[in-house]
């Protein structure tokens, strides 16, 4: 009898720490709009990625908290929400006793990996192996993670976190991107000046899809690929204006590709709303494990499993200025949205929007001159041109209400607040965002004038 028991608990084993346990790489761009990738329709060239898609499923509809680095990057790896994590600022670190993806995959042995742009803490929160290299996913260190994996047949979880396409966009090859062939948004001054960046940052999101294909060759050179689970993420938008340090879905809305072979389908899409906080309890999901803490996301794996098109009815957003550079007053932003409406609270629409875009050149460094520079033209244009002009003022001047009709207006231009035909739907959203931010221990105001305490 014990014989048979001690056969069933190293078949147990084997199954749990075997080669049927998933591998997971996550690989995340850095500053991205999502809608500038040529996979979701953009205009910078991304091979690699339609190439991914083709082999896996493309969600449409994936969102993350907030528009900013640091809590974004936190929130994916615990899945949960920014304030409850405590890191709501850009430059904040977690709570101490906060459970990361590290510590509910420990108990399955995988070897747990980050490599290039950190951006979190502290380290007993996310107490990954780490490459030196702090800028951009380093090849070998990835190589030895898998080489390792591979000799003691044990599973691996690796964080591949590119830097492009942040600021100030030195990669890639700009020639690729001639100023008269690009379309700017709508809610952008067009200017020569605003042109020339946006080429240069067109540029180096190509360079982000080349190490994407580095990073996911490197898998199949190590016979892993059907053992894999790959995630590719843009994290949240570019620096240009209405677009990372907003709740506009130029800010927080995601691309997420995602490939396992023979077990999600390929070249399929899906509509259905995610976030970055159901990442984390997904891949938990496919290893076979429970959370060993709550979370507050919600693992999607019958969504890649069946293509299903549903997965949540409301995402929610939260932005602040507190911490971010030049920003000297609170501008708290918190946003709810269904499947085509937006709602946001500006809880400080009486103070000015601020960020590093609108500080006094005088006072920029010389690396900020090196990726600010088009923004002059900005006030200069916005001193001759109407259109200009009302543009500088809405990013920095805006309603204590906004609602958007993100189906039909998907750029956010028409704020639908004051509109009788949209007051039932407004009452609905704020009561759902209330909810949200009483659940989370959220404030409003009082939350984001405590930031300079922690």
């Amino acid at each position: 009898m014990k014989g048979i028991l001690l056969l069933l608990l190293v078949l147990q084993s084997l199954c749990v720490h075997g080669n049927d346990t998933p591998n997971f790489v996550i690989i995340m761009a850095d500053d991205c709009t999502f809608r500038d990738l040529e996979v979701y329709g953009g205009q910078a060239k991304t091979p690699n990625l339609i190439k991914f898609a083709s082999e896996g499923m493309k969600f449409n509809r994936c969102f993350q908290s907030t528009a900013m680095c640091a809590p974004t990057r936190q929130s994916l790896l615990t899945g949960i929400y920014p304030v409850r994590l405590g890191a709501y600022a850009n430059h904040s670190k977690t709570n101490e006793g906060i459970k990361s993806i590290v510590h509910h995959l420990t108990p399955l042995n995988y070897l747990t990996a980050l490599t290039g742009k950190r951006h979190i803490g502290p380290e007993s929160v996310y107490p990954f192996m780490y490459s030196q290299n702090t800028s951009d996913p380093d090849l070998d260190f990835i190589k030895g993670v898998l080489k390792k994996s591979k000799n003691i047949n044990q599973p691996f979880c690796i964080f591949a976190m590119c830097s492009s396409p942040h600021a100030p966009w030195t990669k890639g090859d700009v020639s690729q991107y001639p100023l008269n062939d690009i379309q700017l948004a709508p809610y952008l001054i067009d200017t020569k000046e605003t042109r020339e960046a946006y080429s240069k940052y067109l540029a180096e999101i190509t360079y982000f899809d080349q190490q994407v294909g580095e990073i996911v060759q490197l898998i199949e050179e190590f016979n892993l690929e059907e053992n894999t689970i790959v995630i590719v993420l843009s994290e949240q938008g570019s620096l240009f204006p209405f677009e990372k340090w907003t709740c506009y879905d130029a800010g927080l809305q995601s691309a997420l590709l995602v490939r396992f072979p023979k077990v999600v389908s390929e070249g399929v899409e899906t509509h259905a709303m995610v976030e970055y906080v159901d990442i984390v309890p997904t891949l938990l999901d496919f290893a076979g494990i429970k959370p060993i803490s709550k979370m507050d996301g919600k693992s999607f794996k019958e969504v890649l499993l069946t293509s299903k098109q549903k997965h949540k009815n409301h995402v929610f957003g939260v932005q602040t200025t507190r911490g971010i550079n030049a920003a000297k007053q609170a501008y708290g932003i918190r946003s709810v949205r269904n499947d085509s409406l937006k709602y946001i609270v500006n809880l400080f629409p009486e103070n000015h929007f601020e960020n590093t875009l609108l500080m006094d050149p005088e006072k920029w460094s010389s690396l900020r001159k090196s990726y600010l520079w088009w923004m002059q033209s900005w006030r200069k244009e916005a001193t001759k041109n109407y259109k200009a002009y009302m543009l500088l003022k809405r990013y920095q001047h805006r309603s204590a209400i906004e609602l958007y009709h993100v189906k039909n207006d998907p750029y956010e231009l028409t704020n639908l607040a004051l509109n009788p035909n949209y007051k039932k739907d407004m009452e609905e959203l704020a009561k759902e965002l209330e909810l949200w931010m009483i659940a989370q221990g959220d404030e409003g105001r009082d939350t984001e004038l405590k930031i300079p305490i922690r």
